[in-house]
């Protein structure tokens, strides 16, 4: 697979967080606390969450208790303190820093003055809310060699809080539980099958009942997906549910994967099947259903996964179990056979609406796919399909059958040449929270616009990544006279009518991030690379105010009411595009009508300069390398070797000087515990050599070619090699 071919994959990972190293050691560990909140009552001093309080979280609008502000997921808080008329008071208050170089995508928890927050990694912290004093920090001390593990990043979603404990799940799927005092370990278990597997876990944990609800991430790398239910007490897996089926021969766990099964053909479960649920868990406390967005198909390519058809349940599809015992209720799957690499893993948001004259218990769903979907969240009937950013995959939903009617010119399956797709494999919804407002009846969708092309390659399974197809992102293939696609990409706040299911209004020009709308007529939204959080008017999305974070925004925003002033809060810190060493300046940020804290001043940061040796290898071997690279590197090292988020820009790198500095990261694994684990099962010697003269061509390049971050640097001598093996 070319380098070029990658491009959209990457595209599509280059929105969520970054790979790298832990900086500690392999044994979980916290910091101890230091002060404590006051008493609360009956029960825990903190974390006093029992299942009613959840039940009921929509009464205590001064808490912030689970993932989406209450089961629901709306992210909407009644809270009208800050709002339309003196917003322009809206200041910082305080802040806490998180040592880190990764992306965050959390969503903090405020309980009873306490807020509760992961970051990458699955570290957690508990903050004192009057003080912004860290009461505690966990660190499950995950080891570095396998960040390489995951497609997009070693980032966590965000924790659970029920009866005194914290739940975090870290990205290599081991679940602890927290005593919310102090950090403390009260169990761990693991979570997944198979450690050998490259499976990880980045999803926010959810808990009802008794239960902690998980799933993992790994598609892309020939796993089996599924959700797990966890006993809150012990830590004993109580059920375990699968997204797609396994080996016949191993039998069914139960009639739901016998029922998928003849969806299938091949041997599908050599391939690993995929349907990955990394994020997109809803509890639903009226019909006590657990909500499984399921992900994508591993190969991506319909044709190599299951040859001779099918539609491939439960892949891109919903999937309602009872949340007691894990048992099949129904399901609804958005794109049967799906093959663009598009999945149904976004947040599921649950409200009652009158819809058609009925007042009817729906769940909603803006897709990857750029569809939205309305489900009675009863029995999953499909009440509306429509595209909130243009698509080309579909004309349209038959709503007699549920399923799309597909464009045959959008399948590379069946064309000889390279297909373009929109929204690309980026997708048009991603990670990145929307809300909903029962007061403006509004759903507000942080939304991409996005294409690439695919060309079909059924034979191309054997590397690193489990696709069976391939990307291209030449121009060429937009030069097309009956194109009407445009190459790139755009991002836009869309408010949408969940109703007619249309566009109301839309903020244009802000990158993607997570949102929150309030009773005080405002929508907060974070605006990813930007790096801002704007407040808008959520009747018509007139911009009030504009916050500069100093780095990316993308996770979930909150509100809360601590001490009789009601607090914004979010998670900030990602990928600057300058690469490993670059300040991500994460932080947690919290703001008040009054606050005048002020952030420090960024500090100066510039990038180590181009300095490659002379190229002396010829063109073959140079593609070679190119090649090479596409297929091992570019899902963490972008296009041509140039940085992406937290990882080092290649093309700078003083290691290129040297075949033996080079091969003793790429092959050794001397830079494991910082997450750039060893490739010696996949390449050689002469495999690195190839690559690294390909990354030699690419330096050159770029030395003559504009940088997005200010003229090249000029040429200087490189560093010396022992102390870049160090610190690369």
């Amino acid at each position: 697979m070319s380098i070029s071919r990658m491009t959209a994959l990457v595209l599509a990972s280059a929105l969520l967080a970054a790979c790298g190293g832990s900086e500690e050691g392999n044994t979980a560990a916290n910091t101890p606390s230091t002060s404590a909140p006051a008493e609360t009552g009956n029960g825990p001093v903190f974390a006093n969450v029992d299942q009613a309080r959840l039940n009921n979280a929509a009464s205590e609008p001064g808490q912030w208790l689970t993932f989406g502000g209450t089961y629901s997921e709306q992210r909407f808080s009644p809270l009208d303190q800050i709002n339309t008329e003196n917003v322009d008071q809206l200041g910082l208050a305080w802040w806490v820093n998180i040592d880190t170089n990764q992306s965050q995508q959390t969503t903090p928890l405020y309980v009873d003055g306490v807020l509760y927050f992961s970051e990458s990694w699955g570290q957690v912290n508990a903050i004192d809310a009057s003080t912004g004093e860290r009461l505690w920090r966990f660190d499950p001390q995950v080891a570095g060699d396998i960040a390489g593990r995951a497609c997009c990043g070693v980032q966590n979603r965000g924790v659970a809080v029920y009866e005194g404990s914290v739940f975090v799940t870290a990205y290599d799927g081991r679940m602890f539980a927290l005593d919310a005092q102090n950090g403390d370990v009260q169990w761990e278990t693991q979570t997944i099958t198979d450690p050998e597997l490259w499976y990880t876990s980045t999803g926010a944990v959810r808990v009802a009942n008794g239960k902690v609800f998980i799933g993992n991430g790994g598609a892309e790398f020939r796993t089996r997906g599924y959700v797990s239910a966890i006993d809150a007490k012990t830590g004993e897996l109580l059920w375990r549910f699968y997204t797609v089926p396994g080996n016949p021969e191993l039998g069914f766990e139960n009639d739901a994967m016998r029922m998928a099964a003849e969806t299938w053909n091949g041997n599908w479960w050599d391939l690993g099947g995929g349907g990955s649920t990394w994020d997109g868990l809803t509890y639903d406390p009226e019909t006590n259903l657990l909500l499984i967005g399921v992900g994508n198909g591993a190969p991506w390519n319909p044709l190599v996964r299951s040859p001779g058809g099918g539609d491939n349940l439960f892949l891109n599809s919903i999937v309602a179990v009872d949340a007691d015992t894990g048992e099949y209720v129904w399901h609804f799957q958005e794109i049967p056979a799906e093959e663009w690499d598009y999945d149904a893993v976004q947040q599921i948001t649950i409200a009652d609406i009158e819809v058609d004259g009925e007042m009817r218990h729906i769940a909603m769903q803006a897709a990857k796919s750029g569809y939205y979907y309305m489900l009675d969240a009863y029995t999953g009937e499909l009440l509306r399909a429509n595209n909130f950013v243009p698509v080309n995959w579909t004309s349209g939903y038959d709503m007699a059958t549920g399923k799309p009617i597909i464009n045959e010119a959008a399948q590379y399956t069946m064309q000889e040449a390279g297909t373009i797709i929109q929204p690309g494999p980026a997708g048009a919804h991603g990670q990145a929270t929307m809300s909903y407002s029962p007061e403006t009846g509004l759903l507000y969708i942080p939304a991409m616009e996005s294409s690439m092309a695919f060309a079909n390659a059924p034979e191309n399974i054997d590397g690193r990544f489990n696709l069976g197809m391939e990307y291209f992102g030449h121009d060429y293939a937009y030069d097309d006279p009956e194109n009407t696609i445009e190459q790139g990409s755009r991002s836009r706040l869309v408010a949408w009518d969940p109703v007619a299911a249309r566009e109301q209004w839309a903020i244009e020009d802000v990158a993607v991030g997570g949102t929150l709308v309030t009773g005080g007529n405002l929508l907060f939204k974070n605006n990813g690379q930007n790096q801002t959080m704007g407040v808008y008017d959520a009747t018509n999305g007139n911009e009030l105010a504009l916050f500069d974070t100093q780095s990316a925004a993308v996770a979930g925003i909150i509100t809360y009411e601590h001490e009789g002033e009601q607090y914004i809060a979010h998670v900030v810190g990602g990928p600057s595009f300058q690469g490993y060493y670059a300040p991500t300046y994460a932080r947690l940020l919290v703001y008040k009508l009054g606050g005048t804290a002020q952030l420090p001043e960024k500090v100066e940061f510039t990038q180590r300069p181009f300095a490659p040796p002379e190229e002396t290898a010829d063109a073959e071997l140079i593609a070679q390398g190119d090649a090479l690279y596409g297929e091992n590197c570019a899902m963490c090292h972008d296009v041509g070797g140039l940085a992406r988020s937290s990882f080092p820009d290649l093309r700078r790198t003083p290691l290129l000087h040297s075949a033996e500095g080079f091969n003793n990261v790429v092959l050794d694994g001397a830079l494991s515990e910082r997450g750039m684990t060893s490739f010696a099962a996949n390449l050689s010697e002469d495999d690195t050599s190839a690559i690294r003269h390909y990354l030699i061509a690419q330096a050159h390049i770029a030395m003559n070619s504009p940088s997005p971050f200010g003229p090249p640097p000029e040429d200087v001598a490189p560093e010396d090699l022992e102390e870049v093996t160090q610190d690369n």
